[in-house]
């Protein structure tokens, strides 16, 4: 009996001391990965901001052939929380907390284990850098005793449990980013008039390549010619392609904005006034990135040849462009009409 005495008093030893070890082990954790996504910091900020955005690169999304998630009636910004229940990954819940637009966003995450309820914060931060946006997600918090406990006797810890998730969640976020970014459309709208009008522009010849920096710096030229000089503008900005030689790689182009009225110019100045006649023009329209607007000129060629139309070699063709990338940071969302003016005798069609 005095044996079983001394091995109970080791046994309860044993518990004593391996609890207080347990207890007094440091439970604070923090797990944190970071990726560079070459898309606009409020490109990648919305799409972290929209918990409904998560069902398309959430890591553990395909982890789970159970999962039931509950969102509520917010989906972004402060207030929004959505919830999941999953026999396989347990339930649970998460709530935006506080949000700085395309800076940072604070969340709140909350686990139901079998080891009891374990609350986490959640945060990323957003960083414009050269090649796009640095983001990095991470959390940090403390395990409860029971957690400690459990996780003492598993191969790894609850750090080294989350880190792959986080990366493999920044690699689909990078994936689905690239992705919404490259969507685009082309429809050719057809035959219309275009109105024409009173307009301030600049002109330049430049490699095919160059046209789209150059033409920046144009329209801001363009621009601020007619604020100094209380020109009012109207509408939206385009491009005039006077001469296009593509066996060359040159161009000779105009940038130009709308006005209300005939404005003469000094004699020395690089923006002039013009006028550009009501017309008869084919009109292409590009939904998508400023790369694909060769793709829509090729399909208003195309449509001109299919319907025995010929382009005006009067009228230069022109880009009108319905978005400013200032304002609107996600390529897919940039609008540009293409408008290639018509010949008033079109070509014969052919016999049979």
């Amino acid at each position: 009996m005095k044996i079983l005495k001394y091995l109970f008093f080791l046994l309860l030893i044993a518990i004593i001391a391996g609890a207080i070890y347990i207890a007094t082990k440091d439970g604070n954790y923090q797990v944190e990965e970071s990726a560079v996504i070459a898309a606009p910091v409020s490109v990648v900020f919305n799409e972290v901001n929209n918990f409904k955005n998560w069902e398309n690169w959430g890591p553990w999304m395909d982890d789970s052939d159970d999962m039931i998630i509950t969102y509520s009636d917010t989906l972004s910004g402060e207030g929004a929380n959505y919830s999941w229940k999953s026999e396989e990954m347990g339930d649970g819940k998460i709530r935006t907390q506080k949000v700085i637009p395309n800076s940072s966003i604070d969340q709140k995450i909350t686990f139901i284990t079998p080891y009891g309820t374990s609350k986490s914060d959640v945060y990323w931060n957003f960083e414009e850098i050269e090649e796009g946006t640095k983001v990095t997600w991470g959390m940090k918090g403390k395990q409860s005793f029971m957690e400690k406990l459990a996780f003492s006797f598993k191969d790894s810890s609850f750090t080294e449990m989350m880190r792959p998730m986080f990366t493999e969640g920044l690699d689909k976020l990078n994936t689905v980013t690239i992705n919404k970014m490259d969507v685009h459309s082309i429809n050719v709208d057809g035959i219309t008039q275009f109105g024409g009008g009173f307009y301030m522009y600049t002109t330049t010849a430049t490699k095919i390549g160059q046209i789209q920096v150059k033409m920046q710096q144009m329209f801001t030229e363009v621009s601020n010619y007619m604020e100094s000089n209380n020109i009012p503008k109207i509408g939206n900005p385009f491009v005039l392609y006077n001469k296009w030689d593509e066996e060359n790689g040159t161009a000779i182009y105009s940038t130009g904005i709308f006005t209300e009225s005939l404005v003469i110019t000094p004699a020395d100045s690089n923006v002039l006034n013009g006028m550009m006649p009501m017309q008869k023009v084919l009109k292409v329209t590009l939904k998508g990135d400023y790369k694909y607007l060769k793709d829509a000129w090729n399909e208003a060629y195309k449509y001109l040849n299919d319907n025995a139309l010929l382009a005006s070699e009067e009228q230069a063709s022109f880009e009108l462009y319905k978005t400013n990338p200032n304002d609107v940071a996600n390529p897919a969302n940039f609008i540009t009409e293409i408008y290639i003016p018509l010949r008033e005798t079109q070509a014969p069609e052919a016999s049979n």
